[in-house]
């Protein structure tokens, strides 16, 4: 008797994949597993398997890992395995919106800009080369103390530090496809402007956009880290992974490891996560990276 194997997708094959793919895989597995537990957080809290990670504790403080508190509690008596769960959901909710806005910014501002040309696109170059030259976190952080604390304003001030980088991108893509013989047909057929960058030019340049915006969302994680170390992101009592790191700095020189170690260890997997789907997104995107 035969036996007919089923299909199985080439993606999930480890050992016809080559190193970008693998990685991209592991990636894939650590993003879903955070995002999992980002999802269903609430779920877990309302049968008892995760506590308020905003309700202060009756033990005393800074009382080590144990059954009770699987990852301990912290110098304000938090319990530090919910507001890491938790903290998942503040880190993306934050990050993706902060992205998402500088996406939407910097897109269009690139086609516009590669497309006209002209005194507009000098005047959009000499903006946005002068905001890039600013490193991002110290961008992040004097827009963050001038807007305040709570998740949009932090999303606003993260979204300005990424706007160059897609307007950079998409509009050196406009300038080399617009010459494109399609894109002189449609203007030869009294295709206007809008016309033109919506039907012809979009979908044309903006294929390492989703690199763009993985890599991104991983690199401001960790400006949003930086913000509530600093004390300029989110409010003390929304469970956040630089809130927590700033929190525990104190108690770490006197051995308290824990409220240390598990926020930080979260912030790392989602880091290296999301950065590995990237470069795995830049592997399939851009074949000129691809190997036998």
């Amino acid at each position: 008797m035969t036996i007919v194997k089923a299909p199985i997708s080439r993606l999930f094959r480890f050992r016809n994949q080559n190193v970008s793919q693998r990685l991209m895989v592991i990636g894939l597995v650590i993003t879903l597993f955070l995002l999992f537990l980002t999802f269903f957080a609430p779920l877990f809290q309302g049968i008892g398997l995760l506590q308020d990670p905003t309700e202060f504790l009756d033990n005393p403080v800074h009382n080590p890992p144990s059954l009770e508190h699987w990852f301990g509690t912290s110098r304000l008596g938090y319990d530090v395995f919910s507001r890491t769960i938790f903290g998942t959901q503040a880190a993306l909710q934050v990050v993706v919106l902060g992205t998402l806005l500088s996406m939407i910014m910097g897109v269009p501002l690139g086609m516009i800009s590669g497309y006209l040309g002209g005194k507009l696109d000098k005047a959009l170059l000499f903006i946005m080369d002068s905001v890039s030259i600013i490193p991002r976190l110290l961008l992040a952080v004097t827009l963050a103390f001038v807007l305040g604390k709570g998740i949009f304003n932090a999303a606003i001030a993260i979204c300005f530090a990424y706007v160059p980088q897609y307007y950079r991108i998409v509009r050196n893509q406009t300038v080399s496809v617009k010459t494109e013989v399609y894109i002189e047909a449609a203007q030869a057929l009294g295709a206007n402007t809008w016309q033109v960058l919506s039907r012809y030019l979009l979908f044309n340049v903006i294929g390492s956009v989703p690199v763009i915006f993985s890599l991104n969302v991983a690199d401001a994680i960790l400006i949003l880290g930086g913000l509530g170390f600093l004390g300029l992101g989110l409010p003390e009592q929304v469970p956040e992974w630089g809130n927590d790191l700033r929190q525990a700095l104190e108690a770490l020189p006197t051995g308290i490891w824990w409220t240390t170690l598990f926020p930080g260890l979260a912030m790392t997997l989602m880091v290296v996560g999301l950065s590995l789907v990237g470069e795995g997104l830049n592997d399939f995107f851009n074949p000129r990276l691809r190997k036998k």
